[in-house]
């Protein structure tokens, strides 16, 4: 038996509103007691270099193609400047890589997709879909499991305080507030509680921008050199609470994915209600 595990990794161009998201996918195709074959698409880009790097160096797998459109049949090891070459040149053609790999027809794929910014209503399309084909897919607005993390304490602490701010900083101006810090303030905002109570209602700019309707507030602190972090304050009588999480480099992200790649094959293949789901959102539930 094979399987088929795929993750996307969206580009956003924002060139009109219209314009969607471009996936990089990664695919993993694993037959009976083999390595798990890894394909990545988007390879010459930096986190797919890291992609392959990681998955090289995973026990139980390994990379079976790459796919860009730079770069174009050059080794990906080298790209990546691994000690020794793969053998595995670069090819812009997803659909013959896979055709190359003849249980991936036979078997089907099983997906893992990395959408920071997903609406719930294409979800529910994408379970459709999976449902339909009988195949298993992990949605995943990060795989940052330092991110997940600050995520879950956050809402633990939520409890406890009845005023919170989320201050960020970021190197550069593109999509802010970002995809970590509207996800925080959204799972806060669906606890119910209302939070800064003294001026939820204020609509001075310096105040930062409110999302959802609880009154939890996102700064956005934007210069060139700073990493991309996310710290999350709350406060009570006499004391702060924050919690705060960095991201130096996309190696964050490798971890995750590794983790994403060896569940997402288990999907529908154990008797739990977890893996007997088509659909699975969120890569917390794998932690």
């Amino acid at each position: 038996m094979a399987t088929l595990s795929c993750h996307f990794h969206p580009t956003v161009y924002k060139s009109s509103p219209s314009t969607k998201a471009r996936p990089s996918i990664l695919c993993s195709m694993q037959p009976s007691q083999s390595n798990v074959k890894v394909i990545v698409n988007g390879a010459a880009k930096e986190i797919g270099r890291a992609a392959v790097i990681a998955v090289t160096k995973a026990r139980g797998m390994e990379v079976a193609g790459a796919v860009d459109s730079y770069l174009v049949g050059e080794d990906i090891g080298k790209v990546c400047d691994m000690e020794e070459p793969l053998e595995i040149p670069i090819i812009n053609d997803l659909t013959m890589v896979l055709g190359s790999i003849s249980q991936a027809t036979a078997f089907g794929m099983k997906s893992v997709v990395h959408v920071p910014r997903i609406k719930l209503d294409t979800v529910a399309a994408l379970s459709g879909l999976c449902e339909k084909a009988s195949t298993g897919c992990l949605v995943a607005p990060t795989l940052s499991i330092g991110s997940i993390l600050l995520q879950q304490a956050a809402i633990s602490a939520s409890f406890h305080y009845n005023n919170v701010e989320i201050v960020e900083s970021r190197a550069s101006p593109a999509d802010l507030p970002s995809p970590n810090a509207t996800q925080i303030a959204n799972n806060l905002s669906n606890l119910g509680q209302i939070y800064n109570r003294q001026d939820i209602s204020t609509d001075v700019l310096a105040r930062g921008q409110v999302l959802g309707e609880d009154g939890v507030r996102v700064h956005s602190l934007v210069l060139p050199g700073l990493v991309s972090s996310t710290t999350v304050h709350f406060s009570g009588p006499g004391e702060i609470y924050s919690l705060k999480h960095d991201i130096t480099n996309v190696q964050c992200l490798m971890p995750g994915l590794i983790l994403a790649i060896r569940k997402v094959v288990r999907l529908k293949s154990f008797p739990s209600s977890l893996f007997l789901q088509n659909l699975v959102y969120g890569l917390e539930k794998f932690l």
